[in-house]
């Protein structure tokens, strides 16, 4: 699997089993459509092997724990049972670890799916999986969430809290969430999963449950995080909107969330380039390609197709020569609009006549609110390549339902939109 994908379930009882060089903690908390538990009964750990048709199984003989989910026997009011893991070592991050989720059948062990979440970094926990409803059947989904603050913030975060001191609060990475975070989707939503359908605005937090006798990485709750750094190079950290425009570099990414909302108004992804120094003219086409949680293209929009997903994307059309200041070329986004199929967006820029991108200076991508012009991101391209395409930039819809904008710069031999459908995927 991939992250984001979905899978019918087989098997009625199912057991999720995850792996990793190192010692693990695997957990499972069942959630409510509001994405919380409802008492400190709903969180299932090795200190609390067992709860409402859910059980943990510690891993003996260097094999990983296991949570093991009976749909049948699950009640009524959880739409979902997330699959954790955090590392047992103090201190240590994902970096370099690559933890395996296999589910399979509870009765004759056959495998159902398996998922490694990939490009990990400065993560010490997981939301791996997840076992939900859907339109009253059971499927698993692929998640691979990350946070920097054990299992200690995943258990905060589902509206759990733990007594023992100086326990850190929630801090994602994958995605940001703000102080009081979006209730993840409701598993009802029409189907799409993927990377997180939409969840409008946020749900009223629950009251949290307490869990005595939690494990030793985790205390009482602290005071709300602090405001988010400036992301390291390498996208390893993400920043929201709060601090006003955001200037990425080359993998750097950003939280589109704003206030503690994640914004789902209209945004402009506004491209523009130059000719280099004593250069002829420069005709780039600026084009953006839909993609479903398969990584499979749903729909492109370029010069030729001016408005895709029934205009919930716009392309301002085609600028010939590159000249001139502002933007060449804009396309034109309403996320909330967006059908919830849609999962990911790739932003491309093609040289159609086959001019290299060492003829092109200045080349830019800047995200602006709509409505008002306000510029909220920019990525400024560094470098030059031998080559007639280029992977500007993404827009992932994740797990709790906002965006985030993650700049590329990579170079590829394609001049047409349609030769970028593969290395798009490829960069989702």
């Amino acid at each position: 699997m991939t992250p984001g994908s979905n899978l019918p379930l087989s098997a009625a009882r199912v057991a999720v089993d995850v792996t990793a060089p190192v010692r693990l903690d695997v957990s499972g908390l069942l959630l409510t459509a509001d994405g919380k538990v409802r008492s400190d009964d709903d969180f299932v750990f090795y200190n609390q092997p067992s709860g409402p048709g859910v059980t943990h199984t510690a891993g003996g003989g260097g094999s990983g724990d296991t949570i093991t989910v009976d749909t049948a026997a699950v009640p009524a009011g959880i739409e979902k049972i997330v699959v954790t893991a955090s590392l047992d070592a103090p201190g240590a991050t994902f970096a370099g670890t690559e933890p395996t989720a296999t589910v399979r059948s509870a009765d004759d062990g056959s495998v159902i799916a398996t998922f490694t979440p990939p490009q990990l970094g400065a993560e010490t926990a997981l939301v791996v999986v997840e076992v939900y409803r859907r339109n009253g059947a059971w499927k698993v989904r692929a998640v691979g969430q990350g946070y920097a603050n054990g299992l200690a913030g995943i258990a905060t975060d589902f509206g759990v809290t733990v007594e023992e001191p100086a326990a850190p609060t929630a801090t994602p990475l994958q995605p940001q969430q703000p102080a009081t975070p979006p209730a993840p989707p409701h598993p009802g939503a029409p189907a799409a999963g993927e990377w997180g359908p939409p969840t409008g605005a946020p749900a009223p937090v629950a009251p949290p449950a307490t869990v005595p006798g939690a494990p030793g990485s985790m205390g009482t709750p602290a005071p709300p995080p602090a405001a988010p750094q400036a992301p390291a190079p390498g996208g390893a950290g993400k920043i929201n909107l709060d601090k006003g425009r955001v200037s990425l570099q080359k993998n750097q990414t950003v939280s589109l969330v704003k206030g503690g909302r994640p914004l789902l108004s209209s945004v402009r992804m506004g491209l523009g380039w130059e000719p280099a120094f004593r250069g002829k003219s420069v005709d780039l086409d600026a084009s953006v390609i839909a993609y479903g949680p398969d990584r499979k293209k749903i729909d492109n929009c370029f010069f030729g197709k001016l408005t895709i997903l029934n205009g919930a994307i716009q392309h301002s059309g085609d600028n010939l020569t590159g000249e001139g200041s502002g933007d060449d070329e804009a396309i034109t986004v309403h996320l909330g609009g967006l059908p919830p199929e849609v999962t990911g967006l790739v932003f491309t820029v093609n040289s159609f006549s086959g001019q290299k991108f060492t003829d092109v200076a200045k080349a830019y991508c800047r995200l602006l609110d709509a409505q008002s012009g306000e510029e909220l991101v920019r990525f400024d391209l560094t470098g030059s390549e031998k080559r007639t395409g280029v992977l500007m930039a993404k827009l992932i819809r994740q797990y709790s339902g906002e965006w985030e904008m993650t700049a590329l710069g990579e170079y590829v031999d394609s001049r047409t939109v349609r030769g970028m459908v593969k290395p798009g995927a490829q960069a989702l």
